[in-house]
């Protein structure tokens, strides 16, 4: 055979390759996830995308698909404090907390994040709502779960979204206990311009 014979005979076994590998982290992505996973990827999509009707939809399915999906609980809750239905969003947090605490394995580093994460959640909707000494109840357990999981992000949020000095449920609990430290005439619950940099949790 001639050396171009040759190089395309290499070309085509290389493409071939590549194509058998993409082929196949495609099937595995999509039909070999445990059931509702890619659903959730789906609603997560969705919801970055800010289409929460789409990413309820797809959050839904998940859950049809696996029964307390964590994923799919927690997004759907998200989508409900991104819509400011905040009973709905207590309510999804809530079953979402006593589901975890009553089936979480002592090394399921993942699930401790989310309910780390459900619990500073709900300390948002406590937040905003007005519910001043829940939020805090709310903040200090998400601390105590999983403190790395919902403190303060990192160097690489900070550069990404040129923030120095973020938001973090640490602060916030801590500046919610000093104020309600105070007497009630002089308390200063609410600072809009930092309350809207809080940022729900996904783990």
């Amino acid at each position: 055979m001639s050396a171009r014979t040759i190089r395309r005979f290499v070309l085509l076994m290389i493409a071939l390759i590549v194509v058998t590998m993409v082929g196949s982290h495609f099937y595995e992505a999509t039909f070999q996830r445990p059931p509702g996973d890619f659903e959730v990827q789906m609603g997560d999509n969705r919801l970055s995308e800010g289409k929460f009707d789409e990413a309820l939809k797809e959050f839904d399915a998940a859950l049809r698909a696996s029964p307390d999906h964590r994923g799919a609980l927690m997004g759907r809750s998200i989508v409900y404090i991104q819509t400011e239905r905040y009973p709905e969003a207590i309510a999804e947090l809530t079953y979402l907390i006593n589901f975890l605490e009553g089936s979480l394995e002592s090394d399921d580093t993942t699930g401790r994040a989310t309910l780390a994460g459900a619990y500073a959640n709900r300390g948002i909707v406590h937040d905003r709502t007005g519910r001043y000494q829940k939020a805090l109840d709310d903040y200090v357990e998400a601390l105590k779960t999983d403190a790395e999981a919902v403190d303060e992000p990192g160097v690489i949020h900070k550069i990404l979204y040129a923030d120095p000095n973020p938001s973090s449920v640490r602060k916030r609990a801590q500046y919610i206990y000093e104020q309600l430290q105070k007497p009630a005439g002089e308390r200063l619950m609410r600072v809009p311009e930092i309350d809207a940099q809080q940022r729900m949790r996904k783990p």
